[in-house]
């Protein structure tokens, strides 16, 4: 549907330079071939040659051959507001109609001698430039985004305003170009009204990259198992579809679950956005043990702000919460759940801290031991196949990270770890029948990946929602790299975080 819309809208734009052209005297080949045509409409219309030029350039130059188009209209006498939102977002329809109509004649220069454009339109032209370019940086230099949850404490706080860096690996052209903008996926004050329209679709291309992903980037990316989400406040991406479609209650019902629950299919480029470091590339062998990230057989790297979970034992006497409050900077009250008493065990303490407060905590007299606190608890991970990858957060793998041309072996102990990357994420079919698979209606024991994946983490390692639940990270999916922290506050601005690096 979205390939045919684009089709009409370039044709039909098409067609009415060329009648228009055949109306102001142009040879009737050069009016016919597109692209060159708008070279005679620079000439008739007395246009700096440069933007001629300019709209080579992929998207902007959509919005240069747009406002050439209304440049060409007002030498036919169309200067007012209505024509030239015709001319923008119907120039199939309209500018045929000028190109055509009997009623509608050539003027030239002398459209314009008499005409002086009014104030409000020179606010409205002023307000429509500082959108499209906006948009335009927005899309494809640079993108401002807020920490929402915990998952990168203390690396990254909540409510840091970042700068993300598109340019670096190379800026997605949009697909899903049609959407309100400066908003992501939702209108504003309705969470759950999509801010875009799915009937104009383009397939995924990127813009040439300056590097590669590299381990321990932090990267914003689309969140891989939004694609499909519950449209209600209380689920969406925190409270993911598919997990609550392999719950006891639906057990893989879709139908059920769609009967009880308003369901909502996003783009890809309108998914949520997630924030994590990359601790995986394409090839890389991920373990962790007991806890502890490794990856090729070496201990991974741990970023100086990092956070996990510790079991703390006292001789009995309490820790002070003033020192735990001011020296080591983490919160005792009950909501943040970052410093509890374990059940039944007066003298054990649960702590989500860095691995220097733990080194701190060591040193009071009455802590008589910090250790790394270890979740064993399986069934709720990636690949969601207890059988075969009876993993849990803090014992996960070894698995290995899919990488462009890799050869995957399709059985039933393996199946699961790729299935949602054949189908979803590279858009095959893949069925069983009679014990033997297949993959695009053909049986198949292999398959080869065709984009490379990553594997992301959040820092604060017990409260993170990342790979480890929903798995791989395709690059379709990569929006780019966190680049700098602009502005943060918590009840008052955060001096001390303003404009500095994310590392």
């Amino acid at each position: 549907m979205g390939f045919i819309c684009l089709i009409i809208f370039w044709l039909g734009w098409h067609i009415g330079i060329y009648s228009m052209l055949k109306k102001a005297g142009v040879d009737n080949i050069k009016a016919m071939i597109p692209i060159y045509n708008t070279w005679e409409v620079v000439k008739l219309c007395n246009i700096p040659k440069i933007w001629f030029w300019i709209q080579l350039i992929p998207i902007l130059g959509q919005f240069v051959s747009l406002w050439i188009s209304i440049i060409f209209v007002m030498h036919f006498k169309k200067v007012n507001l209505v024509q030239h939102a015709l001319t923008v977002f119907v120039p199939f329809v309209y500018l045929p109609y000028v190109g055509f109509s009997e009623k509608e004649k050539w003027y030239g220069d002398a459209a314009l001698v008499h005409y002086h454009k009014p104030a409000s339109r020179e606010w409205i032209d002023a307000a429509v430039f500082a959108v499209v370019a906006a948009t335009l940086i927005r899309t494809f230099i640079f993108e401002a985004y807020v920490i929402p949850t915990e998952s990168m404490e203390k690396t990254l706080l909540v409510n840091d305003f970042l700068f993300v860096d598109k340019i670096t690996f190379g800026a997605r052209i949009p697909q899903t170009p049609i959407s309100f903008p400066f908003v992501h996926n939702t209108m504003p004050g309705a969470p759950t009204t999509p801010s875009y329209v799915k009937w104009v679709q383009l397939d995924y291309k990127r813009l040439p990259k300056i590097r590669d992903i590299n381990r321990n980037d932090v990267v914003v990316f689309n969140f891989p198992a939004g694609d499909t989400i519950i449209n209600d406040p209380d689920y969406g991406s925190k409270n993911p579809y598919y997990d609550v479609l392999r719950s006891p209650e639906f057990n893989g019902d879709r139908e059920k679950l769609k009967e009880q629950f308003p369901i909502l299919v996003h783009p890809i480029d309108k998914t949520d956005n997630y924030i994590k470091r990359c601790v995986g590339v394409p090839g890389d062998l991920l373990q962790v043990k007991e806890s502890q990230l490794w990856i090729n057989g070496q201990p991974a790297f741990v970023a100086a702000n990092a956070q996990t979970e510790y079991l703390v034992v006292t001789n009995g006497n309490p820790i002070p919460e003033d020192f735990v409050e001011d020296s080591l900077g983490i919160s005792t009250m009950e909501a943040t759940n970052d410093f509890r008493i374990i059940d039944g065990k007066a003298n054990t303490y649960l702590i989500n801290m860095t691995a220097g407060a733990a080194a701190s905590l060591k040193k009071i007299p009455q802590v008589l031991s910090v250790t790394n606190y270890v979740e064993n608890t399986v069934g709720y991970t990636f690949p969601n196949d207890v059988a075969h990858f009876p993993f849990s957060v803090d014992n996960f793998g070894p698995i290995r990270i899919p990488k462009k041309e890799d050869i995957l072996s399709l059985n039933d102990s393996t199946i699961e770890l790729y299935r949602r990357l054949i189908t979803n994420y590279e858009h095959n079919t893949l069925d069983k029948v009679n014990g033997q698979y297949l993959l695009n209606g053909k049986p198949a024991t292999t398959y080869i990946v065709k984009q490379n994946y990553y594997w992301m983490m959040g820092d604060n390692r017990h409260r993170s929602q990342d790979s480890r639940y929903w798995g791989y990270v395709p690059e379709t999916h990569i929006v780019g790299r966190a680049a700098l922290i602009w502005f943060s506050y918590n009840k008052s601005i955060r001096w001390n975080r303003l404009f500095n690096p994310i590392k």
